[in-house]
């Protein structure tokens, strides 16, 4: 049987309760939402600075179970993988190997500041599950650009005239170059497909890696009602595709309807200054990774 194949099973018990520091319209707490509901309480999350771990404390803590705090780790910026080892590696010491050790970071605390303690720790196979949840910028801190942030948009950092003329660095390639044992793509716009693959996860043992996109209303700048919507254009696009790896073999989970890049890119108002050439350049770029994927798909990632 195929982890396609094995049944979905998640609780109807709710972990994440209101009230929560997030933004109105974020996708973070969706996503740690169904997140917790696959896991469930045995979990113990280690969270470096970014938009979670201040959201998830204030106004106050909400990440609670039947009146039982979830075990959550502030750590340092670069140290979420490093810390995640370390807390398994103990808590295996002391007999507990049900426990699930969780490092939730964003893509500046992962691409950027902590690639190198993500590296080393998918490089050692160490046994967590580390999730990045992606809004392409260091939104906590008023969207400054990270090696996340895709070519053409604007920041704070990047403002008009000269937005940002470097591509998004390509995080699960990556990871995926390690060879370990589980890697996936997750979208909130796709609920069935998410809680599937972080059940994969849970499932699995080593290192594993999910890759969340998280629309930010405030640095992405559209309409706090839209941010399903655009995770789901993200997909269907292929922008974000839906996939996972695992070992060699990589499947796509979610096949795309292909609509023009253009559809996703007009409701943000970060890409808002673009030029119809520039936006044929984007779709370009993502018409050549589409076909690299589809050639992993097709040969492996060996």
């Amino acid at each position: 049987m195929t982890t396609t194949e094995i049944p979905l099973r998640y609780t109807k018990e709710e972990y994440i309760q209101p009230p929560h520091g997030f933004c109105v319209g974020c996708s973070i707490p969706i996503a740690l939402r169904w997140f917790l509901k696959v896991t469930g309480e045995k979990v113990i999350l280690l969270m470096p600075p970014g938009c979670a771990s201040p959201s998830v404390l204030f106004p106050k803590p909400s990440l609670i179970h039947q009146g039982k705090r979830i075990k959550m780790v502030a750590t340092p910026f670069g140290s979420a993988a490093i810390f995640a080892g370390g807390v398994k590696s103990a808590l295996v010491a002391r007999g507990d190997t049900e426990t699930q050790v969780v490092a939730w970071a964003g893509d500046g605390a992962t691409l950027d500041i902590g690639l190198a303690a993500v590296s080393a720790a998918a490089e050692r196979n160490e046994g967590i599950i580390y999730v990045c949840y992606d809004n392409e910028a260091y939104q906590n801190t008023g969207n400054q650009r990270s090696s996340a942030t895709p070519w053409g948009v604007r920041t704070t950092t990047n403002p008009l005239p000269k937005p940002k003329m470097e591509y998004k660095k390509d995080i699960m390639s990556i990871i995926i170059a390690h060879r370990i044992p589980y890697a996936a793509t997750l979208s909130t716009a796709y609920p069935d497909d998410f809680m599937r693959k972080v059940q994969n996860a849970k499932r699995s043992s080593g290192f594993r890696f999910l890759h969340i996109l998280t629309p930010c209303v405030t640095g992405w700048q559209f309409p706090l009602e839209l941010g399903v919507k655009i995770s789901r254009l993200a997909v269907q696009t292929k922008v974000f595709p839906l996939f996972e790896a695992e070992g060699d073999a990589i499947t796509i989970t979610k096949e795309p309807k292909g609509l023009p890049v253009e559809e996703y890119i007009r409701v943000q108002g970060r890409y808002r200054h673009l030029t119809k050439e520039q936006v044929d350049m984007i779709q370009n770029e993502v018409d050549k990774r589409w076909n690299q994927l589809q050639y992993l798909v097709r040969y492996g990632s060996k």
